[in-house]
């Protein structure tokens, strides 16, 4: 089957306490599904594109589960290599409310994706009839044979023709920043979009706009010049350095635990693009950025890097304000939020 999208990482199953409740306290754990390339998968899929996710998984219950996930929004995962070796990955999520903040604790080591290795994904099958194929700074962290899994894919894809995109999600729990940029900068020759933010640009990559506020808490006239002068800036030179055809900077101002700005910004053929910025009140704010990923990539396969900029702005606000990793809103939903749709009556 011919698809638009093609992702690679790894899924986990998320656990959390209900309630803000903390992981020591607390007797129930919601279970849900998460993991970067999935969520990817699963929400441009969702907006009306086709989508395949590749990775590797145990045969067993949680694999099943995580594999029936993403059938069920219409991912294709005939390309998912099984093992009835290895295990799901974990991770718990504590909800956070000020001043304490939400943390994550992974328990992820030695997962099946982990141990993929170069020649299990026969990647000219997959990347046949594929527009564009995205991963994230994440898969490589995993470890060494899903970095050189990571390479085989994204020069598949370049053979393929697809164009390619990348979200640098730099984790550090994961591995150090050194390494981040050991490893990843050779990948950066077969990538076409970067999507990251200015912390995690200068972590990995040490490319700073100058005296840049990073996650600062500014006034909103601010913040706004923050996002259309510093971060354009930032998104210029990682575009000239890597000679990217596009960069786009997803912003996050943290008024509160609960309360943040997001916005974010594209630079493409010497343009700096501005989406609109949105305030919002977050129900869950993990995979924030996977939805900004998918809908800046729904946007540019439609109409280009300036409607992907707005359209990911608007499809990710909305994604703080659902449970659970997956985008549940749609594409009306963002497409009335570009348009100015505020109205926060109850629709009836």
């Amino acid at each position: 089957m011919a698809v638009d999208v093609v992702t690679f990482g790894e899924a986990m199953v998320r656990l959390s306490p209900p309630d803000y409740e903390r992981l020591e306290q607390t007797a129930r754990l919601d279970a849900r599904i998460g993991g970067a390339e999935l969520n990817v998968a699963v929400a441009v899929s969702r907006l009306g594109l086709r989508s395949r996710w590749v990775s590797r998984l145990t045969t067993n219950p949680l694999g099943r589960m995580m594999h029936n996930e993403a059938r069920k929004h219409g991912v294709d995962t005939e390309h998912v290599v099984w093992t009835n070796e290895d295990r799901i990955g974990l991770y718990f999520v504590e909800f956070g409310a000020a001043p304490r903040p939400s943390s994550v604790l992974y328990d992820r080591v030695g997962s099946a994706i982990s141990r993929i290795a170069p020649g299990m994904v026969d990647w000219d099958v997959v990347f046949q009839g594929a527009k564009l194929f995205h991963c994230s700074g994440i898969t490589p962290a995993l470890s060494d044979s899903a970095a050189e899994v990571t390479m085989e894919a994204l020069r598949a894809a370049k053979r393929a023709g697809c164009t390619v995109s990348y979200d640098l999600n730099y984790r550090g729990k994961l591995w150090l920043a050194e390494k981040a940029e050991v490893v990843q900068t050779p990948m950066m020759e077969y990538i076409d979009i970067l999507i990251s933010t200015e912390e995690d640009t200068k972590k990995v990559f040490g490319i700073v706009a100058g005296d840049s506020p990073g996650d600062a808490m500014v006034d909103d006239e601010s913040f706004k010049a923050i996002s259309s002068e510093t971060y354009g800036i930032v998104a210029q030179k990682l575009a000239e350095r890597f000679s990217f055809e596009a960069v786009a900077i997803t912003l996050r101002e943290n008024i509160s635990v609960l309360r943040n700005t997001w916005g974010a910004v594209a630079y493409s053929d010497g343009q700096i693009y501005e989406g609109p910025r949105f305030d919002v009140e977050i129900i869950d704010r993990v995979g924030g950025g996977d939805s900004f990923s998918a809908g800046f990539i729904y946007g540019y396969l439609t109409q280009g890097v300036e409607y992907g900029v707005q359209f990911g702005n608007a499809f990710s606000a909305l994604a703080h304000s659902v449970p659970g990793d997956f985008n549940y809103c749609t594409r009306e939903e963002a497409e009335g939020l570009i348009e100015g749709g505020g109205n926060l009556r109850i629709k009836r």
